[in-house]
């Protein structure tokens, strides 16, 4: 197990620093720059003279210099978790930015993920174990259904329908203007309500998938010699599919699900656009939208880190889960 610790650990720390590399190379790729994108929002309310276009280069502090003088300065940036100032909000820092953002993404993206995942892997496995029943059915039914849904498309419907025409919750935003975000009742309940759509679409958009991943791969898994062997030698059906049948599955989906949690730093990008949900996907979006390299930055390796982590801790529940793996 040692063993197995340090590899996967040695290869997180070389994925991660080319994942850092390639974080600073590319928004460096994309045609234009900042400035320009500064220049041409302002330009539209009006004339920007030549001493003004200089001022705002100065402004913004655009890097200067050769690609690897920026590189050295910019992983040590990184190692301090100094992204400097924002392009698009000047003179915001990037970090404040992405701190005020990262707790709306979380708790939305986050939570609605886990509960999306733990309500499809339960209606999967029960769903296999009575398959062919009202349960299967209706399981396996409306998961296609809603599977088939693109986020934006269900956001937009359920905008329409719950927030327009029902007035039911509130269209966009994160909480009220008129009410201080605390602990507090009013606070809580006018934060919930506003998180209902989003969170409605994303739950509704994605159990479906894990659902039918689970339930597809239980069957598989209710066939094997092992299943035969334990049914042959008198135990529970439930006793059976619980604890031999659903571990066994339970492991492509584990797969999945650390992907999946590793993209939650990322917001749901559409849902928080349609929404306009303050949280790192709307953020990421203005960043691009802005050319804000060191928002930019700051974001894809949040998401990177991410996903690096969560792989890394699926591959040690593995190792736990399934000791071949770590030969």
């Amino acid at each position: 197990m040692t063993r197995y610790l340090l590899s996967r650990l040695g290869l997180f720390v070389l994925t991660l620093w080319a994942a850092v590399t390639v974080n600073f190379i590319v928004p460096r790729l994309m045609p234009g720059s900042p400035a320009e994108a500064a220049i041409a929002k302002l330009a539209r309310n009006q004339t920007v003279t030549p001493e003004m276009q200089k001022a705002i280069v100065a402004q913004l502090g655009v890097p200067n210099g050769n690609l690897w003088d920026q590189y050295v300065t910019y992983l040590g940036q990184v190692a301090h978790l100094d992204f400097g100032v924002s392009y698009s909000n000047f003179p915001h820092s990037v970090r404040d930015m992405v701190l005020a953002a990262l707790p709306w993404t979380v708790v939305l993206v986050g939570l609605v993920t886990i509960i999306s995942y733990a309500v499809g892997t339960l209606l999967g496995i029960f769903g296999a174990w009575r398959r062919g029943r009202a349960l299967d059915t209706w399981a396996t039914v409306g998961g296609q259904f809603f599977a088939a849904f693109p986020p934006f498309w269900f956001g937009m419907l359920v905008l329409f329908f719950l927030g327009y025409v029902g007035r039911v919750f509130p269209t966009s935003g994160s909480h009220s203007p008129d009410i201080d975000v605390a602990f507090s009742w009013a606070s809580v309940t006018d934060i919930a309500s506003h998180a209902m759509l989003p969170a409605l679409t994303i739950f509704a958009t994605t159990v479906g998938t894990w659902v039918l991943t689970m339930r597809n791969t239980m069957i598989g898994t209710l066939g094997d010699d092992y299943v035969t062997f334990a049914e042959a030698n008198g135990l529970k059906p439930r006793t059976i599919a619980l604890r031999y049948a659903a571990r066994n599955a339970l492991l492509p989906n584990l797969t999945q699900f650390g992907l999946v949690l590793g993209g939650v730093i990322g917001g749901s990008l559409l849902v928080e656009t349609v929404f306009g949900y303050p949280g790192l996907g709307l953020l990421l979006f203005n960043a691009v939208s802005n050319q804000d390299f060191p928002l930019m930055q700051a974001l894809f390796l949040m998401i990177t880190v991410a996903f690096l982590v969560a792989n890394l801790a699926v591959d040690l529940l593995y190792g736990l889960l399934d000791p071949r793996t770590r030969s």
